[in-house]
């Protein structure tokens, strides 16, 4: 297993430095590599917002970074640039991993019919669906409210520290709590200084959905080169990232 060490000379250099080791490294990067990082567009009930809407926060500077953490510290090879999809897309069905963040945030995710039907067959035929970065009961119960509908006959299983994803690649004591970058050290959002890890399996106990709530992991990638920004939060960001593209990749 890596250790910490590996994360502080690996993705702590200056961001010249980064864009020379990748012009460097050309070999990491595959036009058709195994893993592309694939972030889920999707409506919310009050669009507006940054970006147009909360969908696209730390984009694309987080899953750029996260791609660079992968290539150098994993055997994965990984497609340089990341992809934005839509849920009722079909092309969803080529990649294993998604990602999608915020989604508590104005007034919640809306899905429709489309987009649940694609959805719910992606998983089922062995899709990973990584959501992230919304905290506090009021961002849950919105996100909740239409996400609920997608497998209405299967609860969500709080995960321990003790299950298999923490174990794939690095051993890690279960859920991190990652503040955002305007949180103070230490401490989270909405009151929540807590994470937890809730998820959707399959009848084979895979695990389909991973719902990160109270932790921003995609701030940790984003702001890896932010000197303001602590290491070690970085480092728990690309440990949990890496074992969950493990764990989506063989299971």
């Amino acid at each position: 297993m890596k250790n910490s060490i590996l994360f502080i000379a690996a993705l702590l250099a200056s961001a010249s430095t980064m864009l020379r080791a990748q012009e460097d490294q050309a070999d990491l990067y595959d036009i058709a590599g195994e893993f592309a990082f694939v972030r889920i567009q999707y409506d919310s009930y009050y669009d507006g917002g940054y970006y147009g809407g909360p969908w696209a926060t730390d984009f694309p500077a987080a899953d750029e970074n996260f791609l660079r953490g992968v290539a150098r510290l994993s055997n994965v090879r990984v497609m340089s640039l990341p992809k934005v999809l839509r849920f009722d897309d079909e092309e969803i069905f080529n990649y294993p991993f998604l990602y999608a963040l915020e989604m508590g945030r104005n007034g919640g995710l809306s899905l429709s019919p489309a987009e649940s039907e694609n959805l719910r067959e992606y998983l089922l035929r062995g899709g990973f669906l990584l959501i992230d970065d919304f905290w506090g009961e009021q961002q849950w119960d919105a996100f909740y409210q239409d996400f609920s509908q997608l497998f209405p006959d299967r609860e969500l299983t709080e995960l321990h520290a003790e299950h298999e994803i923490y174990h794939t690649f690095y051993d890690i004591d279960g859920p991190q709590m990652i503040p955002g970058r305007g949180g103070r050290r230490g401490f989270g959002q909405a009151g929540i200084d807590i994470a937890s890890n809730h998820a959707i399996v399959d009848d084979d106990g895979r695990i389909m959905v991973l719902i990160n709530w109270n932790s921003d992991m995609g701030d940790g990638w984003e702001h890896t080169y932010d000197q303001w920004y602590p290491t070690q939060y970085s480092n728990s960001a690309y440990q949990l990232g890496i074992n969950y593209l493990i764990y989506s990749l063989t299971h």
